[in-house]
């Protein structure tokens, strides 16, 4: 994963204080989500443009599936080089000493497995990968950084992008695939539902919330984080783990659980669903208690669009942004006897 900033209430604040943000996403989290696009990946080239090919998952999770998911091509790039491939591995033979222990970002390029490895992927699975002539690993001139020449000229070259990318560019990040309409599966805090861009996106259906959430997960984090003063962190059998709350797959490939209708239950009373002070529309605190026979304006939990049905409701705005509604309908704050609420999104049903 590429540099990033950390989060004031999560374990990311160990990142921050390391200056330097590298969370490894567990392999279990990342079979779990990328099982519902299996077959979307064949015949297409897979960009991992924020992944260390010798830590990241993302890479051995396609390395490994290469053959059985058809891939055309496997591309991945890291911001700085791995120690593991300079100092566990030989793959850059007519380098000097002092080059091969520099951390060079570089990049890799996969176009043929001739045999997976059946059980786990080791440094070993790498080396052999790479002794194929088919497949190519290269310096980068530059930093390795998603938006330098290099990264985005393998971005033209491939069709989706699935990553974990650094959270504090988070919106650079999904503004760069979009203007070069690339699809893509990525990783993301759920407050980025509410940015400017990222909104109107989702707004406009241009990119859903995927399958799984990050609620009870944990990120994989380097030997050198120092975790020892952080509750957000722990360490077991000898490896560092995190724990970042509120995380969510964004992705743009069709899900078809996004087609799925929310069930729903209650009844609307006046009541139980007080109105905004200066908005005309009722605060509904939980998803699940959204009255089945309202037809105005909701407030709804930004976890809402983990239910989301474009065809059942409109997300008209949220309350935590200006600069997404210049009409001035939804703009931040929404008041609730005179005390400013949580994120909120407004949305309507759809009336058929």
């Amino acid at each position: 994963m590429a540099k990033q900033k950390g989060n004031t209430s999560s374990a990311l604040n160990i990142a921050k204080r390391a200056k330097n943000d590298e969370f490894y996403t567990q392999r279990t989290d990342i079979d779990k989500e990328l099982y519902h696009y299996r077959d979307y990946f064949r015949g297409k080239t897979v960009f991992c443009n924020c992944d260390d090919p010798y830590e990241s998952h993302f890479f051995k999770y396609f390395a490994l599936g290469f053959n059985f998911l058809g891939l055309k091509k496997l591309i991945a790039t890291c911001y700085a080089g791995s120690p593991i491939a300079s100092k566990e591995l030989s793959l850059f033979d007519h380098e000097s000493p002092e080059e091969k222990t520099t951390k060079n970002p570089h990049k890799i390029e996969i176009s043929e497995v001739p045999a997976n490895p059946e059980k786990g992927f080791s440094l070993a699975d790498v080396e052999y990968l790479l002794r194929n002539k088919k497949n190519v690993l290269t310096r980068l001139k530059g930093d390795g950084d998603f938006r330098s020449p290099e990264c985005i000229e393998l971005l033209k070259q491939s069709d989706v992008v699935v990553t974990n990318p650094p959270f504090s560019l988070f919106r650079e990040f999904v503004a760069q695939l979009m203007e070069y309409k690339k699809k893509f599966v990525i990783i993301g805090h759920q407050n980025a539902i509410t940015y400017k861009g990222i909104f109107q996106l989702i707004k406009n259906n241009k990119l859903w919330i995927g399958y799984n959430n990050f609620d009870n997960s944990r990120f994989i984090m380097p030997d050198h984080y120092d975790i020892s003063n952080s509750k957000y962190a722990f360490e077991e059998n000898g490896i560092k783990y995190g724990r970042v709350s509120g995380l969510r797959w964004f992705t743009n490939l069709e899900t078809a659980k996004r087609h799925e209708e929310l069930k729903l239950y209650k009844r609307y009373t006046s009541k139980e669903y007080p109105k905004y002070d200066n908005y005309d529309a009722i605060e509904v605190s939980k998803v699940a208690e959204i009255p089945v026979d309202y037809d105005g304006v909701m407030g709804v939990p930004i976890t809402f669009l983990d239910k989301y049905n474009p065809k059942q409701f409109e997300i008209l705005g949220s309350n935590r942004d200006i600069d997404q509604d210049p009409d001035g309908v939804y703009g931040r704050g929404a008041f609730l006897n005179g005390k400013e609420t949580f994120k909120r999104l407004f949305i309507c049903r759809i009336k058929t």
